[in-house]
């Protein structure tokens, strides 16, 4: 009566671990115990369930590990196979069927797992460029620059409220949606920053003069209709007194000019 109750409950999974170990570390499943030949001193018990060809017990083991999503234990695998399949020699199996092909099996952590074989993972590698988002310091910098241009780094402070962070202005030269326009005409001679062709290329713009004005802004939400009244948004390339450049190596301009493009062909 106890032979009959322990073999309904099918192979020991230690047992089974066991001969896994045997399997894979002498040669394989054709020298796995159960993968063909019958083990010496064992005699058949007439009341064991019918046993499972190991084909049988692989193409079951093969279903399992394909549909789950991690790796599966011999005792896990042993709980749904039915009585009298031998995991140890199902999996033996696979792993030789599966020897040298685009999917293999392999041990990870204590379970068992089909897997791209690791000599193929270079197919699967792709390089994305990830898009990032322009931080609210450089952004808001790109703003004050694209409706004050040209406008001095002091300028930029004073619209913005705070100190400008050499990184944001940094950034927008580095992308090339900004670039130094010229020397104002004022002690100390300050730099001026203006936009660049490729600005209007990435948001899409024909001209500065395109930019969204005031009621633009409020038809959009971007700015409250109390506030917009107080709110003076100036038109890019509008001149405004004490605006006049100079280049930094020559005379300066007597023809009114809003700017000097130090980035420009001199022939132009």
């Amino acid at each position: 009566m106890t032979g009959r109750s322990r073999s309904r409950r099918g192979p020991d999974p230690q047992e089974a671990l066991r001969r896994i170990e045997a399997a894979f570390g002498e040669g394989g499943a054709d020298d796995a115990p159960g993968a063909g030949d019958p083990v010496e001193g064992d005699a058949p018990d007439p009341a064991a369930p019918a046993a499972i060809a190991i084909g049988a017990a692989a193409r079951m083991i093969e279903a399992m590990l394909f549909a789950a999503t991690e790796p599966l234990t011999a005792e896990r695998l042993a709980a749904r196979l039915p009585a009298g399949a031998d995991v140890a020699a199902g999996l033996a199996e696979l792993a030789r069927i599966y020897a040298g092909r685009g999917v293999v099996l392999a041990e990870i952590a204590g379970g068992w797992r089909l897997q791209t074989a690791a000599d193929l993972e270079h197919l699967f590698a792709e390089t994305r460029v990830e898009p990032k988002k322009l931080p609210k310091p450089a952004l808001e910098t790109l703003a004050v620059i694209a409706y004050h241009q040209p406008v001095t780094r002091a300028e930029i402070e004073d619209i913005r409220g705070v100190t400008l962070s050499k990184g944001a202005l940094d950034l927008l030269l580095e992308i090339g949606w900004v670039r130094p326009r010229g020397r104002r005409r004022s002690p100390g001679r300050p730099l001026t920053y203006g936009t660049t062709d490729a600005f209007l290329h990435h948001f899409g713009l024909t001209s500065l003069d395109a930019l969204p004005g005031k009621d633009d802004l409020k038809a959009l939400g971007a700015i409250d209709a109390r506030a917009a009244r107080e709110l003076d948004i100036p038109r890019p390339g509008e001149a405004q007194a004490g605006d006049a450049l100079d280049e930094e190596n020559g005379p300066a301009e007597t023809d009114g000019a809003f700017y000097v493009d130090h980035m420009a062909d001199p022939a132009d």
